[in-house]
């Protein structure tokens, strides 16, 4: 049976032991900061970009990685092995370009090549990809692979919330709803990832919005009783993400709950302050 490897891109929340002990690759965005470029993970790390972030005279700019970065990196995986098929799953394209960029260079790659959109970021993410490599390493093939991660995709929630408004209506991902929403009115946004969309739940002035919107996350994570893991992931908010994970704690206790800094992609939309509950 040919071996399967896993490759994914900078948004993922992967640690570098999960990605050395899973055997993962990572293709990294590129992010530019008042005209200096870094490589997301490689000469800039994720907080060093949050305090830059916050200094900077111009909003932060991300993109997808070049095709040639996918085409390298699926070249060295069949170098090595030319039998090799590759799983490259990736953020969804409602937010990046990144899932195309793959697809691109998987049809001028020569090798067996399976690019998925995750359908998330982030947390979401990384439970496909942490799975997928799982799966790979106990030597599974590849449709049993794609079948555990579309489980794994269908059960995902993705909720998110944003104090500082400014950055995600500069940065467009917002849409048609950017017209709607004044940057004077102190709004806060509650956002959600579903079926590969992102969309807002709720706006209001001041923070009862999101605590509110937090209060009913708890709400149904104490009511769920299957849930595997639970990801929160922040733009400078750790107090407050380590606050929401006590809270779930408390009406979860056998749920590991981990906070973790998210990707730069994430954090130039969102601005400073979001945070995101993730779990499956």
């Amino acid at each position: 049976m040919a071996k399967v490897r896993i490759v994914t891109d900078s948004s993922a929340q992967l640690s570098n032991d999960e990605i050395k002990n899973n055997n993962i690759k990572v293709v990294p965005l590129d992010i530019v900061i008042d005209g200096k470029q870094f490589i997301d993970g490689v000469d800039i790390t994720r907080d060093e970009f949050i305090e830059k972030m916050k200094s900077s005279k111009q909003l932060p700019t991300t993109s997808q990685p070049p095709i040639g970065s996918f085409t390298s990196v699926y070249e060295e995986i069949l170098n090595e092995d030319p039998e090799t098929k590759i799983i490259s799953i990736h953020m969804l394209e409602d937010i990046s370009g990144t899932v195309n960029a793959a697809r691109q260079a998987a049809e001028m790659t020569e090798g067996d090549i399976i690019v998925v959109d995750s359908q998330f970021t982030d947390w979401g993410l990384t439970f496909q990809v942490l799975k997928a490599a799982q799966l790979a390493n106990e030597n599974k093939d590849v449709e049993e692979i794609l079948v555990a991660i579309k489980e794994i995709r269908d059960k995902t929630e993705l909720r998110l919330g944003v104090v500082t408004i400014e950055n995600i209506l500069r940065g467009g991902r917002l849409g048609r709803f950017a017209a709607t929403i004044s940057t004077v009115l102190n709004i806060n946004l509650a956002l959600e990832v579903a079926n590969g969309k992102l969309s807002i739940v709720k706006r209001g002035r001041g923070r009862k919005t999101i605590d509110k919107y937090v209060e009913t996350i708890i709400e149904r994570i104490k009511n769920n009783k299957d849930i595997k893991f639970i990801g929160i992931s922040d733009c400078d908010a750790k107090d407050y993400c380590q606050e929401v994970k006590e809270k779930i704690e408390k009406v979860a206790p056998n749920v590991e709950v981990e906070i973790r800094t998210t990707s730069p992609i994430i954090s130039t939309h969102t601005g400073v302050g979001a945070f995101a509950i993730i779990f499956y």
